[in-house]
């Protein structure tokens, strides 16, 4: 039997997107073998010359102008990707395109980034006939995530599909499956156990993640999170950031047998099994893996933009709070030092749920229902995380 393939497209501006993506083939690898995914940051493999050179110029704007990056957020966020817009990126990018398409001969095109997606739409108004769905990373929906071409949109909530709906998208062209997250993620591993694992102590830890470009640190937030550090065991993950891993590797209060400083690391489940709060920037894929993991939230320095838009989202629900003052902190150490590991801990007068109402298979699932043909639904286990699958009838 031929395998149905599927071809999952990102692009490089933040590492969520793509992340996403690869969420999302892993997912569809875990339940169903009979889909292949390939993904692939389309720009970057048609004009690897160019392309690095884009994307660095977005992430200095982002790092050194965030109210900028805000600015253009605002003012364009009922806009789609223009006409214009969409033809030069073809030009520069995506000249090509339709060649890999017809060599790779996917039975869906999957878009985990709006500038993908626009050019796929284009290249279907001139004839592609491929499905292709957009996966929005993020919880809001920007203009330019729309495109005509687009057949389906999966979503984070009901709140953006209820977004996209007001917008003249079709009721049935949106589903809210959540955003996808790897299959690590599905499942909580036993806290104790993952940080024996990982050379922990069995204490109240706190995660720190620094989103893929480093979280900033100032001296009074170090101060605040290593004061503790006698009965709170801190742990730093700073993704690709080497400046700040150095900084915070050599700096006096990172000395102590309880704080821990990581680089880039594929084991960030593992680390929030045995985390009891998880402080970090709100992008979108963090937040969703945070919450598929049940672990409550402190959101730091949010971006002008979609991150400010995540947070709200937590906050408003109760997975999370904000980081308004260094205070925060004490409150927060206080609490999972009272409640122990994965109690329900009250934010902002509601009670996080050890499990909130988050399938997170369920945009995989979505995929698997649409290409499933001769081989049938296939569902995961509720309980034991294993492969289940179901002829249809």
């Amino acid at each position: 039997m031929r395998k149905k393939r599927v071809l999952i497209l990102s692009e490089g501006f933040g590492s969520g997107h793509t992340q996403a993506g690869h969420a999302l083939a892993a997912g569809l690898k875990k339940l169903c073998p009979y889909i292949q995914a390939r993904v692939m940051e389309l720009g970057s493999f048609l004009n690897p010359t160019v392309a690095p050179l884009i994307i660095s110029a977005y992430r200095r704007t982002v790092s050194t102008s965030p109210a900028l990056f805000g600015m253009y957020y605002r003012k364009n966020y009922e806009k789609p990707v223009g006409r214009l817009a969409r033809l030069a990126l073809h030009k520069m990018f995506y000249q090509h395109a339709s060649e890999v398409i017809e060599q790779l001969r996917p039975e869906l095109i999957i878009c985990t980034h709006p500038i993908p997606s626009a050019i796929i739409s284009r290249l279907k108004a001139a004839g592609l006939d491929v499905p292709l769905w957009t996966v929005i990373t993020d919880y809001d929906a920007h203009g330019s995530w729309l495109s005509p071409g687009v057949d389906r949109y999966l979503v984070s909530t009901e709140e953006v599909r209820d977004q996209l709906i007001s917008r003249g998208v079709r009721e049935d062209a949106v589903e809210a499956t959540g955003i996808p997250v790897h299959p690590d993620f599905w499942v909580r591993q036993d806290p104790s156990a993952v940080r024996e694992e990982l050379g922990l102590k069995n204490m109240p830890t706190v995660l720190v993640m620094g989103g893929g470009w480093g979280l900033l640190f100032k001296e009074e937030l170090i101060s605040k999170l290593t004061a503790r550090r006698e009965e709170i065991q801190i742990v730093c993950c700073m993704g690709s950031n080497k400046k700040l891993i150095e900084k915070l590797s050599n700096h006096p209060a990172f000395q102590h047998p309880n704080v821990k400083v990581l680089g880039y690391t594929r084991e960030v489940s593992k680390w929030m099994d045995a985390s009891d709060l998880l402080i970090t920037k709100p992008g979108g894929m963090t937040c969703t893996e945070g919450l598929a993991k049940g672990i409550p939230m402190l959101f730091y320095e949010s971006l002008p933009g979609q991150e400010e838009k995540n947070k709200d989202y937590f906050v408003n629900h109760g997975y999370g709070t904000e980081f308004t003052s260094p205070e925060v902190l004490d409150h927060w150490f206080e609490a999972i030092r009272d409640h122990g590991h994965g109690a329900p801990v009250r934010i902002n007068n509601k009670l996080t749920p050890l499990y909130p109402a988050y399938r997170p298979d369920r945009c995989v699932q979505s995929v698997i229902r649409e290409l499933q043909g001769t081989i049938g639904p296939v569902r995961l286990h509720a309980q034991s995380g294993q492969k289940v699958k179901q002829q249809a009838n």
